[in-house]
């Protein structure tokens, strides 16, 4: 096992971003509540990362961190606006406002449309033959399934996981000045897009396609208040951030990980009704986001350390989804892991708010892939996405 003694956070490096697992076990054997240069905590247990996940004590608030990080910008505007870096009351507010677009009824209208959008994206994939997985499928998924949601149209809709990748990459530990500068200039560009957008929805409210929450988004109340412009414009920015990377990444992951392991693919194949256990599988064996944040409000007991008051906190879900404490054989892949309590979209208040509709995608896109072709191959090298926050691929090639 190696010594991560003198391991930091702000200088990891590719090797890390490949494969952190290695790395994550001997922190957790080692130094579970380990602490980088800069004084913050990084938690690698999963008991540790859920404490801090229900405390309401643990403040999700960045105004203080990201005016630091980024100064005044449109990055800090935006990430200091939406619904994930908040806390209550705001946090409470904004959350019920937005939950109308996540109602059962509403989540009940995607299901047939997300069926047709992967029907025909499959049949594009079965005329193409060979492919990349991720530009060709993973990342057009969502990008029709927002597209709806948001009455995004056509025009704008191939720019769309760029924006997110750019707007998530500067939340990086380190992020160079390149990422920044497309960061900033995602958030202006889609900002823009949206608000014409919502100009156009207030101007003609009938004019809503099925499966679009935009409506919803103007137009619902929570004791007589309304989202404001602004807090539209950047909630909206931040469903595509929390609904368009990590699916790309879901199903991209998925399939690679059905590839490394050929006899759980073969009982998928075997058995399709399997699906929704492995789809719990997949979001814990590689989750798409790997790392989160919390500052501790309070002074926070866990164990056999008190983390006091004012201390950063880095939440390791890629870490926690492997402990051997949780999860029996924790490297070992098993489409049918039961219990199975994974941790890929948080816990507590902050628990996200498309858990549902995430996990509805990925068993009809996935499921449905896997059976339409068995014989799926790769045909080249995998390439990964570049963040240490975010697991995924950039490319992966494959025939059908």
């Amino acid at each position: 096992m190696q010594d991560v003694s003198s391991f930091d956070l702000n200088t990891i490096g590719p090797e890390f971003i490949e494969n952190p697992h290695p790395t994550l076990h001997a922190l957790r054997a080692q130094a579970p509540v380990h602490f980088n240069r800069d004084g913050s905590a990084y938690l690698t247990r999963y008991k540790d990362v859920v404490k801090v996940y229900a405390s309401r004590d643990m403040l999700s608030d960045k105004k203080v961190e990201f005016g630091k990080k980024f100064g005044q910008c449109p990055l800090q505007q935006h990430h200091t606006t939406s619904l994930i870096f908040n806390d209550p009351p705001y946090h409470t507010v904004v959350r019920k406002l937005i939950s109308s677009a996540f109602t059962p009824r509403k989540l009940a209208e995607f299901e047939p449309l997300i069926d047709g959008i992967v029907d025909r994206l499959l049949d594009r994939v079965q005329e193409m033959g060979t492919l990349d997985l991720i530009d060709d499928f993973a990342k057009v998924l969502p990008t029709e399934i927002i597209s709806f949601m948001l009455g995004i149209p056509e025009t704008y809709r191939a720019r769309l996981r760029d924006y997110s990748l750019a707007i998530l990459g500067a939340l990086d530990p380190v992020v160079p000045q390149a990422r920044l500068d497309a960061g900033n200039q995602a958030v202006i560009e889609f900002s823009e897009i949206l608000n014409d957008l919502i100009n156009h929805r207030r101007a003609n409210p009938d004019g809503a396609t099925q499966g679009e929450v935009l409506e919803s988004l103007i137009f619902g109340e929570h004791d007589g208040r309304r989202l404001t412009k602004e807090e539209l414009i950047q909630n909206c920015i931040f469903l595509l951030n929390a609904g368009h990377e990590t699916t790309t990444s879901m199903v991209g992951n998925s399939v690679g990980l059905l590839l490394d392991h050929p006899d759980e693919h073969r009982r998928l194949l075997a058995d399709p009704s399997l699906i929704t256990s492995a789809v719990e599988e997949f979001l814990r064996f590689e989750s798409p986001l790997q790392i989160g944040n919390r500052l501790a409000g309070e002074d926070i007991d866990l164990g056999d350390v008190v983390l006091p008051k004012g201390t950063y906190i880095h939440t390791s879900i890629g870490a926690a989804n492997r402990d051997p404490d949780q999860f029996p054989e924790p490297d070992r892949f098993d489409i049918t892991r039961k219990p199975n309590r994974q941790i890929a979209f948080i816990t507590g208040i902050h628990v996200c708010l498309g858990a549902t509709l995430a996990r509805v995608e990925g068993r009809i896109a996935i499921g449905k892939f896997v059976q339409r072709f068995p014989k799926l191959e790769q045909t080249g090298p995998r390439k990964r996405l570049p963040l240490a926050r975010f697991r995924g691929y950039t490319g992966f090639p494959i025939s059908v």
